[in-house]
This record gives structure tokens, sequence and C-alpha cells, in this order.
């Protein structure tokens, strides 16, 4: 229904002779939209269609999928995440064709239907078709990061950070089995106490302070000229003072995530009855790796913290952290996307940032060395929480905003190569 829904909202983008559309695992899209110049290297623009549920109980101000209009914002479930990019990217290019518009430099657009839960399906297949295809990507641009709008506390001006790396994550699950047991003879320990203990443990040792040695030194270095002293201070002499802020950012759950490795015990399931003493205990525990950290030292590390022989540990699921992309004056794709935000919001500042979840762009990195999360969309204080959450929104004005976002994305990605970088020596 929804493939039927975007041939009637974009007839343009499903007439025209210059685009080439295929449905991938029955509900994901692959767009080819030709370029003039073969000889430039094309990009992939990515979205997901899919979003979490919603439930209209939990507290919603409007039906979470009617997008009711209130006070000029659009309310309902995929309105940040993601719907709005599937809908601005295409929207963005029906209204390019129709002004006869034909670019350049040729671009795919892969819309994943599966991505809330992990894109196994839908962004992995659409990979490996580009894969088959031999294709080689210029640059990925996906969701992740926006335009923080008095969300950094001390920052003077909105900033937008783009996504050059994502944390990695795990998975892992704890497990103590014992025989069971009548609980009016109890042992000395239980099952449940033995693996109490040791997530106690895992809560009280959380994972080495690790901030400055990932890309997360470079976001504060390029705003460090828009707070007032002493951050400014400390944020421009980071080989001194990375310890510190460390120290300070750590303090605030939401800021502690660049630090370090976070562990989150999210399940812990035992016993079957008030007067048994269960054989088997289990707890998971969630983990998002930093950057200057692998999977397998974090196992490691998770396995001396635990420091019992009769806790033991397996692996469900994870991987490492993305490599970290350019963010430099010659990488191309992150310039265009600092010259679009710029041409349109003149007073943000642009820097690069760290993706603390996961997006689809992470399947697509055998087939480019620049993969980027980013989209305009104008987060203010409380709007984080809408993610996922409750009354998650956008609002008309935004929206339009995206939509001209990608609009002139499309054609700024149509110069051969970006100008030379200014020197860095003085000219005297």
């Amino acid at each position: 229904a929804f493939k039927e829904e975007l041939k009637v909202s974009f007839p343009t983008v499903f007439s025209s002779s210059l685009v080439d559309h295929e449905v991938v695992a029955n509900y994901s899209h692959l767009f080819w939209v030709k370029g003039s110049q073969p000889d430039l290297e094309p990009y992939l623009l990515l979205a997901h269609i899919d979003v979490v549920p919603a439930s209209e109980s939990d507290g919603w101000e409007a039906p979470p999928f009617s997008a009711k209009e209130i006070d000029g914002f659009i309310y309902g479930r995929g309105t940040i995440d993601d719907k709005s990019q599937v809908m601005g990217i295409l929207q963005a290019l029906e209204y390019l064709l129709i002004k006869g518009y034909a670019p350049r430099r040729g671009f795919y657009i892969g819309l994943g239907h599966d991505e809330e839960v992990s894109g196994y399906q839908g962004a992995m297949n659409i990979m490996h078709i580009l894969k088959q295809r031999d294709a080689q990507l210029s640059f990925v641009l996906d969701e992740g990061l926006a335009v923080l709008d008095g969300v950094i506390s001390g920052l003077e001006g909105p900033a937008a950070l783009i996504g050059i790396s994502e944390k990695g994550s795990a998975t892992v699950k704890l497990s103590v089995s014992m025989a069971p047991g009548h609980s009016s003879m109890p042992p000395r320990e239980t099952s449940i106490g033995i693996l109490a203990a040791a997530v106690k443990r895992l809560e009280e040792n959380p994972m080495p302070r690790l901030f400055g040695h990932g890309p997360e030194r470079g976001t504060f270095e390029h705003l460090a000229h828009k707070f007032g002293l002493p951050m400014k201070f400390i944020m421009s002499n980071l080989w001194l003072f990375s310890s510190l802020l460390g120290r300070v950012l750590e303090r605030k759950p939401d800021t502690n995530a660049f630090v370090r490795t976070t562990t989150a015990v999210t399940m812990f399931n035992a016993g079957v009855k008030v007067n048994v003493i269960p054989a088997l205990a289990e707890a998971y525990v969630n983990l998002r790796i930093h950057s200057a950290q692998s999977l397998q030292e974090v196992l490691d590390l998770i396995q001396s913290t635990v420091g019992d022989q009769r806790v033991k540990m397996e692996l469900v699921n994870g991987f490492d952290p993305l490599p970290v992309s350019s963010s430099d004056e010659r990488a191309f794709g992150f310039q265009i996307i600092k010259k679009t935000v710029l041409d349109m919001f003149p007073t943000v500042t642009v820097a690069p940032g760290i993706c603390i979840g996961n997006t689809d762009s992470r399947h697509f990195k055998d087939l480019t060395n620049d993969i980027y999360r980013f989209a305009p969309a104008w987060f203010k204080p409380g709007d984080a929480q809408r993610f996922h959450g409750i009354n998650e929104r956008i609002s008309k004005k935004n929206y339009e905003e995206l939509i001209t976002f990608y609009f002139s994305l499309i054609q700024n990605c149509d110069i051969q190569k970006l100008p030379d970088p200014h020197s860095s020596v003085h000219e005297l």
C-alpha cells in the first residue's frame, strides 16, 4: 500500500525516463537517477520507511498515525524518524524533475523497510544489489544527527552536527545455572544472588573514560569558539584538558555517552514460583562501544569485571564501531553537506559528530569510505525525548526546510570537484 502511495504522491519520479525504480525484498525501494556525466562518482541518499510502534494510550496529544496539525506542527510516529526524510528526498526530486532538471552526477536513493530491527532485509539487500553492479559511491548520506538549538549547555547559537561515525554495539547474555531447591532450605548463594552481584559490579565499574580519543574530540574543537569562558579555553586546549572535560561530561547520561562505552542492563529473568529457588538466572546487557575500543576489548573487560567463573557470558550479537569518515577541507561529501547547510542557515555552526545509535548506513561501508549521518531537523530542548517517545512531531516550516535541503544538495553535488582549500600558511 505504501508503494502505491508513493506513486500517487510523486508521479514524475515514477514516470521520468531519468529514474529507474525497483522494489527490494518486497517492501524496500531503490531508485537510480541517471547523471549526464557517467565519469562522476555517484552518491547514495538513504532513509527508512519503517517506524517503531506507538499507541494513543501512551499519552499522545494527537493519534500517532493521524498526522494531525497542532500549532504549526505535524504530529505522528515517523515525523522525525524517518518518514520526513523518505518524503523529503522524493519531494525534492519531484520538484527538480518538474523543473526539467537533469543531474550531471548520478545518484541512488535507498529506502529501507526494517531499519528499526537492524536493516538485515532492506538496507542489506539494497547493498548487495549495488555490490553486484560494482557500484562505488562518493559518499552516503543517511539519518543521524541534526541541528541542535539550545540543547548543548553553554553553546551560543545553533549547531549542525554531521555524524562521521557510529558507536559499535553489543548485546551480551549473562547466565548462572545451579541445582534448583526449596526455599525453606536455601543455599548460601542462589543463582539470582550470584547474577545480581555480577550485574552490580558491571554498574559500579563503568568502562574506561575515553573522551578525546575518538571523533567527539573534533566536535568540541569545532564548537569551542561558540562557548564563553572558561569552556572556550578548555575546549580549545583538549590536548591538556580532555581528561577534565571527560569528568564533567560523564556526570549526565546524555553526555556520558560521548565519554565511554556505555553499559545498560536491559533484561533480567529468573524464577517461576515463590517457594522454588530457580535453577537459572539470566540477564541481558546492551553496550554501545566507543570509537577507541573494539568489540573484543569490551568483552574482555566484561569478563574481568564480572570475575566469577559461575557466570557464563555469551555474545548474542555485536559489531565494532564504524570507521570514521573524512571531514577535512578535501572531503567532498562533508563539504557539500556543510555548504548546503550554511547556504540555508548562515548563523549555524557546522561540526563533525558521532552517532550514539546505529543506522542503515553501516551496511554500506564496503561501498564507500565516507558515510555521513545528518538531516536538518531542528531539535530544541525536550525534542530528543520525542524520538521513539510520545508526541513525535515536526513543524511545517522545518519539513519545508528538509525538502529545500535535499533540493539544494542534489544540485550542489553536480560540481566536478571541490575548489582548492585555502592555504593554512599565511601569505606574509
